[in-house]
């Protein structure tokens, strides 16, 4: 004999089961939203680790103490910025010339920022500068990723940054102590955290065939800007991202405009 009880409608299962989590994204307490933030930025502290080793390891082999290169890692939160002035330094460079270089790269968290600052437009001032301090392309792109799904918070954007934080400044103070030990970092691969955990991010955020041509877009540019020197056209690398981004975006806004 058939049951009198339908079977559960499974577009209503999966809501209920996904309403405790909406639950204590938008109404659970800032602490509770605070330690989701850190749960989806975990991915990034652990990508932070071994790039943050290799500053520090770097750092040391400039003359920097370990007091010093983690001031630095602290008080920036900047992984591209802070290796440029690194080289910057190592080429002799003035202060002067490590500003303007760490500026350029990092003029893309204007246009984060700018984005980010429309989800938290009720929040305070502090914070709003704690969020813009943790601002990081990672941290943005799971930010972004979360407020599309309609659950991001300032406290949830405040874990994800909090944790990176976390991540880089350790993963510094790491490389800083065992600097004299570790020797080359690039034997063990470290390089290739930063582009690895990009493409992860590219790849999990991509929403359809647009994105992932304007990703591939940026890319060819990227890879072919080096060979402008072989028609004497000589560019410092700092630059090749900024062009590289801001080219693909122009070409992904006047080839599909919204309407």
């Amino acid at each position: 004999m058939a049951s009198m009880h339908s079977s559960p409608d499974p577009i209503h299962a999966q809501a209920h089961a996904e309403a405790p989590a909406a639950a204590i994204a938008l109404r659970g307490s800032a602490l509770a939203r605070f330690r989701r933030g850190v749960g989806l930025g975990f991915p990034i502290f652990l990508g932070y680790m071994p790039v943050g080793m290799a500053f520090g390891i770097l750092a040391r082999g400039l003359g920097f103490t370990v007091f010093e290169a983690c001031v630095c890692s602290a008080t920036a939160l900047a992984g591209a910025g802070q290796f440029i002035a690194l080289s910057f330094l190592a080429a002799g460079a003035g202060a002067t010339g490590v500003l303007i270089a760490t500026t350029v790269v990092n003029l893309r968290y204007v246009l984060f920022a700018s984005t980010l600052s429309t989800y938290v437009r009720d929040a305070s001032t502090p914070v709003h500068a704690a969020l813009a301090f943790s601002l990081t392309d990672e941290t943005f792109a799971i930010n972004v990723a979360d407020h599309r799904q309609g659950l991001a918070t300032p406290a949830s954007m405040a874990g994800v940054g909090g944790v990176a934080w976390v991540g880089w400044v350790l993963g510094t103070l790491i490389g800083a102590v065992g600097a004299g030990w570790i020797g080359d970092p690039s034997r063990f691969g470290v390089g290739f955290a930063m582009p690895a955990m990009f493409t992860a991010l590219f790849l999990a955020l991509a929403e359809d065939w647009r994105h992932v041509v304007i990703g591939a877009v940026s890319g060819a540019i990227l890879l072919a800007l080096p060979l402008l020197g072989a028609v004497g056209v000589r560019l410092e690398s700092s630059w090749y991202l900024v062009i590289a981004s801001m080219a693909a975006a122009t070409v992904g806004a006047v080839v599909w405009r919204e309407d």
